[in-house]
């Protein structure tokens, strides 16, 4: 019997419950923002936000719309909640990471509220496993404050035009130099390592950039070993939105389809590297 048509319990009362019919849709999202082992969780009637920061510079968002779920109900205005995101998808993937697509993982996901564990329960051929993730006191989130209202530069472009620039440049570099611009080179890449600087240029007519809307010349760096995580996203997606704010901060805006064909959308903040001097640019 499929979850969503299983009650959740003998009279008890979930403030979250969620059923899908296939756990790797839910996994393969959070595994791209998988980079500390916390995360924060908001769930709203819009769906599920999976909030991980690190070190205050770097905020990665997973947004997983209620649409996605066979079942998705919240009782309360919001709810939120800390767990472990590691031990989350080692839960998740408790019946391996391949499961051919006529065999899914189904999934059920229930939470009862402040102070209780989030319950899991999967099913596969036949076989039921429950979980149960403590949580814990949610940490206050960074607010980057990234209002579309300030954001000077946007470019949206195919994804594999970002992937092939992450596999030429040379990631011995400590940064990576972002160049947005009405006029020439449009949009830039740049890194410099050990074997001196490289630089990659899309013209704004490139057949990879789907929109180009650029106000003023920006130039920025941002720490790659902040950016790397957003790699898994990366290799997730078809489409990239870049965007800068007047402070020089970054958007990356990954849009990522699932096997049945559904949006679901992974955003990585950064903040630029202040130790560059405006006078090194």
């Amino acid at each position: 019997m499929p979850f969503s048509a299983q009650p959740p319990g003998s009279g008890e009362r979930y403030v979250l419950a969620a059923s899908l019919d296939n756990a790797r849709h839910l996994s393969s999202l959070l595994r791209a923002v998988h980079f500390r082992d916390h995360a924060t969780c908001f769930a709203t009637a819009n769906g599920l936000r999976v909030t991980v920061e690190d070190a205050k510079c770097i905020q990665a968002n997973a947004f997983i719309q209620a649409e996605i779920f066979q079942e998705f109900t919240v009782q309360e205005e919001s709810v939120i909640l800390r767990i472990n995101l590691s031990v989350l998808l080692d839960c998740l993937t408790i019946f391996g990471t391949s499961s051919s697509p006529g065999a899914p993982t189904a999934l059920r996901m229930c939470y009862r509220g402040y102070g209780y564990p989030l319950m899991l329960f999967l099913e596969e051929g036949g076989v039921v496993t429950v979980c149960k993730i403590n949580t814990q006191e949610p940490d206050e989130l960074l607010d980057f404050d990234f209002c579309s209202t300030n954001v000077v530069n946007k470019i949206i472009l195919q994804s594999e035009g970002l992937r092939e620039a992450f596999a030429e440049l040379d990631m011995t570099s400590e940064v990576l130099q972002i160049t947005m611009s009405p006029d020439k080179p449009y949009f830039r890449l740049s890194t410099f390592g050990n074997a001196g600087s490289t630089h990659l240029d899309y013209p704004r007519d490139s057949d990879l950039i789907e929109a180009f809307h650029c106000n003023q010349t920006q130039t920025n760096r941002y720490k790659l070993s902040l950016l790397k995580p957003s790699t898994k996203a990366l290799a997730l997606s078809c489409k990239v939105s870049i965007r800068t704010d007047a402070r020089g901060f970054l958007s990356l805006q990954y849009m990522i389809r699932n096997e049945d064909g559904q949006i679901c959308f992974v955003e990585y903040y950064c903040c630029p590297d202040e130790d560059v001097a405006e006078g090194e640019l």
